[in-house]
């Protein structure tokens, strides 16, 4: 059973909204958010599909086509809510962090943006490493390594001279605004950002022989970008007052916003395409203890620390669906959870972080070959491939949450799920078995609730911190609790 949200249902007429701009790696949404009340009321108005496409010898992002589904968005966002007398107040956006695009001089974009699935940055990891220690960069930016982090992507760019580099969310805004800005929470994921002063790490920069200002400069949630351009707003409808106000624009840091917490000693897990499973802190830990743990301490709204493990996620079951698809077998996703779930626990188990799964491919024939390593035999069946995916991600939950409760000093009483994995009932009552304890999961769109919040408190249509927004979400939401079952085991 999944966490629904108390959305999409008949809007009251008139009153302002809040549009949010909400792009994961394989689809976005243009979504409309109402804040009444004690509720907050989510109507997706536009989804798209996103992903890499092979461009110029790489893997890229089709930016022009990703901005044009933007503005389709916005323009159904200003239809819907002129159909309701609303007035759209402001945009917020948020996306997947590390990846950036290149502007020129002239304000245009020099080429396609890069995907992290690319490989280019593999080979820069140990040049990087040999002008920056790694003990130096985590004691700074306290951010895991992962090789696609966007220092390593830097690394790989010549003649940067003239250019400015802007992370995705900030690309947008760029070409709505005109204005550029680094939202924090995002540039917190570059491996560039001071973890404790929040500034940028200009000595890195010059480090790796990066141009000082190749980075625009730094603003938080709550703060405005600008306002529509007047060539934007009249192609989507919207007046060029509109604002486009900066939120959580790494979407994990919009998703933690909406983790409809009541208790301070609690986990959270943004299950998506990828899992970041972690906890919420007032300061980073930039421990040796915590470098080798591959821990990362990435900002968050209001000045939090997301001090979390970025680990595989639901890639892999969309990944193997995406080759079943292609091979004539589609099932319903709940058919195929509730098959897996049927099989008895105990089966082979993989590695969800191992790079090999990064790329797009044949993802079920990674995983046998993987398990068959191993040593181990996993049958070329959709059950069991499903089971094998469930059971892994757990225990890497289940280990991922131990790790920063000893890392951080902090007993975790309750694990909240957000996100696509919210609804996967299978992968919240094995999360809720491996780590032995409760297990709450919704909302499913925690991301845009998160974003739409931070945005209404800009507005003043809210007030206070994290836990009156977080009380908000509770009463806007139903939520499933999930208890360990040993027996399942």
């Amino acid at each position: 059973m999944s966490a629904t949200p108390i959305a999409d249902a008949a809007p009251a007429s008139g009153g302002s909204v809040f549009a949010a701009v909400d792009i994961g790696a394989s689809s976005g949404r243009v979504i409309l958010g109402r804040v009444t009340g004690s509720r907050v009321e989510l109507e997706t108005v536009h989804r798209f599909p996103n992903g890499v496409v092979e461009l110029d010898g790489g893997l890229r992002w089709d930016f022009d086509a990703l901005f044009a589904e933007v503005l389709a968005g916005l323009t159904a966002a200003a239809t819907v809510a002129a159909a309701q007398d609303e007035t759209i107040t402001s945009i917020g956006i948020d996306t997947w962090a590390v990846d950036y695009g290149l502007v020129n001089t002239a304000g245009e974009l020099a080429a396609q943006p890069y995907s992290y699935r690319d490989d280019r940055s593999r080979a820069a990891v140990a040049p990087v490493h040999q002008k920056l220690d790694p003990a130096r960069l985590y004691g700074t930016t306290g951010l895991q390594f992962l090789q696609f982090n966007t220092l390593y992507q830097l690394a790989t760019e010549r003649d940067l001279d003239g250019l400015q580099a802007l992370l995705i969310p900030d690309l947008i805004a760029y070409f709505l605004t005109g204005q550029r800005r680094t939202e924090s929470t995002n540039a917190s994921t570059t491996g560039l950002f001071d973890a404790v002063t929040g500034e940028w790490a200009a000595g890195f920069l010059t480090a790796l022989g990066l141009p000082r200002k190749l980075f625009p400069a730094l603003i938080e949630p709550g703060e405005t970008v600008g306002t529509l351009l007047p060539e934007i707003a009249s192609r989507v409808g919207l007046p060029a007052i509109t604002k486009v106000v900066a939120v959580g624009s790494h979407d994990t840091a919009s998703a933690v916003v909406a983790v409809p917490a009541q208790e301070e000693n609690f986990a959270y897990i943004s299950s998506g395409t990828w899992s970041l499973v972690g906890l919420e802190l007032s300061h980073p830990v930039l421990t040796e203890a915590s470098r080798e743990a591959n821990f990362t301490n990435e900002r968050g709204v209001d000045g939090t620390i997301r001090y979390l493990r970025n680990m595989g996620g639901l890639w892999l079951l969309s990944e193997c669906q995406r080759t079943w698809a292609a091979e004539g077998y589609t099932p319903e996703l709940t058919d195929l959870l509730d098959t897996a779930a049927a099989l008895p626990p105990g089966g082979p188990q993989i590695n969800p972080d191992d790079s090999a799964f990064i790329a797009p491919d044949n993802m079920p024939q990674r995983i046998r070959a993987t398990v068959r390593h191993t040593g181990d035999i996993l049958p070329d069946d959709p059950a069991a491939i499903t089971r094998c995916i469930m059971d892994s991600l757990a225990t890497g939950y289940a280990r991922a949450i131990a790790d920063a409760e000893r890392l951080a000093d902090r007993t975790v009483d309750v694990v909240h799920v957000v996100g696509g994995g919210s609804q996967n009932g299978l992968l919240c009552q094995l999360t809720a078995d491996t780590t032995g304890k409760k297990v709450v999961a919704g909302p499913v769109e925690a991301t845009a609730v998160g974003n739409v919040l931070v945005q209404a408190r800009a507005a003043g249509y809210v007030s206070g911190g994290l836990a009156e927004l977080r009380r908000l979400v509770v009463s806007s939401h139903e939520l499933q609790t999930f208890t360990p079952q040993l027996s399942r085991l």
